[in-house]
């Protein structure tokens, strides 16, 4: 941080307003507003809040213009190549990658946290059959700060690490639970002798009257895929988990807020939108045909799981994961290969046409995660609730840095009011 400044004249008044400059280790500065309508009687206004930093966080960085993310330092690419989900998970946590012995110690406890209140698990029998798997998630976790009560303390470090461990732990659980009650199966109760991605995978497909068996590239897919999707700095989720959490509630319920803004179509839902597409186009000789669409402006129909609010470049993700997209359609996913192929022609002619080229509309993570999920026999309806599984830790870790921040205060966003100016109340018989 720097003690540079910024003047800012009122217009009308002449009055002036020091605004300071922070300088952060990465990114653009940023100028601390706080004195602005004190001094000058104004507000900032940005919908959206596309320019506004709304929190100092040590987590997770962006660079949209040359397609950067780094989770505390370290490049996505080189936790994707070199790193495991948990490790992850104990870096977005700490801070810091661990040692074999905090790497074993953290992994021993996620483990040994995997089950549910068997009555918490029998509140999936309240939900309709058809209920969708995002509702019942959210509800469910929720619910939990009724169960685990004694880890709500949020002003106690050791009640913050049991929670984040909890959460961390059982929402795989709680996923494959709505998963199998959408299916009409019994529940299958997790297995601590088994990784955190194969432990799902477990949950998701076996059946008790039956063996079965861990395809290895499902569980080195989704434990990829994971890593992809464990934070993404001030998203709408993450932005949703701290207001909420900043109001004192219980860390459960602020999640639960996070996986409910999860849920829109705009963020997490945006996977299940590309495979609903790709249908929609259906052959590769139809590509042109919906491209011209995509560009025509009285269309309603739009490219799905191209561009991003933030990239203005690749998505160092999406480069990463059509590698493993590939790997997984030639392992298990032969009946999708229609899909990826499509997926590929589809790319390759959108990256040529300068329409475009001249927007940035470059493939994002979105684009293959969905075909990914397909080819391992998960249906559309559970993709964002993997989407939730993965970005727990994100909200978890976040919320920790809120809770601890003593400079943290209770979210208030202010607003431009257009309504109609202060009027008197008119009597009943008094109104035409």
């Amino acid at each position: 941080m720097t003690d540079k400044h910024y003047t800012l004249i009122d217009p009308e008044s002449g009055a002036e307003l020091q605004l300071k400059r922070y300088d952060p280790t990465l990114g653009p500065s940023v100028l601390d507003i706080g004195a602005l309508y004190g001094k000058l009687g104004v507000f900032t206004h940005d919908p959206g809040f596309g320019a506004t930093s709304c929190c100092e966080s040590n987590i997770t960085f962006i660079d949209g213009e040359k397609g950067v993310l780094v989770y505390r330092g370290y490049p996505i690419e080189q936790l994707a190549e070199h790193s495991s989900f948990i490790e992850v998970c104990y870096l977005l946590l700490h801070g810091e990658l661990p040692t074999p012995a905090q790497l074993a110690a953290f992994d021993e406890s996620i483990r040994t946290h995997t089950m549910i209140n068997e009555t918490l698990l029998r509140f999936f029998n309240g939900f309709h059959h058809d209920a969708h798997p995002m509702a019942m998630v959210t509800g469910v976790v929720a619910s939990m700060s009724a169960f685990y009560h004694d880890s709500t303390n949020i002003s106690d470090p050791a009640d913050r690490e049991v929670f984040a461990h909890r959460m961390i732990a059982k929402i795989p659980t709680i996923a494959a639970a709505a998963y199998k009650h959408s299916l009409g199966q019994p529940f299958v109760y997790p297995k601590n002798d088994l990784s955190y991605c194969a432990n799902l995978v477990n949950m998701l497909f076996a059946v008790p009257s039956e063996s079965y068996e861990i395809k290895p590239i499902a569980v080195e897919a989704l434990d990829l895929l994971f890593i992809l999707h464990a934070d993404h700095e001030q998203n709408c989720s993450t932005s949703t988990v701290r207001l909420a959490g900043s109001s004192g509630t219980n860390p459960y319920s602020a999640i639960a807020a996070g996986i409910s803004a999860l849920w829109g179509p705009a963020h997490g839902g945006a996977n299940e939108a590309v495979i609903n597409m790709l249908e929609e186009i259906g052959d590769a000789s139809q590509i042109g045909k919906y491209i011209a669409k995509a560009k025509d402006k009285n269309d309603p129909f739009r490219l799905m799981g191209f561009g991003h609010r933030v990239y203005k470049n690749y998505d160092p993700r999406a480069t990463i994961i059509r590698k493993m997209c590939h790997r997984v359609l030639e392992t298990v996913g032969q009946e999708n290969a229609v899909l990826l192929e499509l997926a590929v022609e589809l790319e390759q002619l959108a990256l040529k046409d300068e329409y475009f080229i001249e927007k940035n509309l470059y493939p994002n993570v979105d684009f293959y995660s969905g075909i990914i999920y397909r080819a391992l026999g998960i249906p559309t309806s559970m993709f964002t609730v993997m989407f939730a599984i993965a970005r727990t830790v994100g909200w978890v870790a976040h919320w920790q840095e809120m809770v601890a921040d003593p400079k943290s205060r209770i979210g208030r966003p202010r607003q431009l009011y257009n309504g109609p100016g202060l009027r008197d109340y008119a009597p009943i018989n008094k109104r035409d």
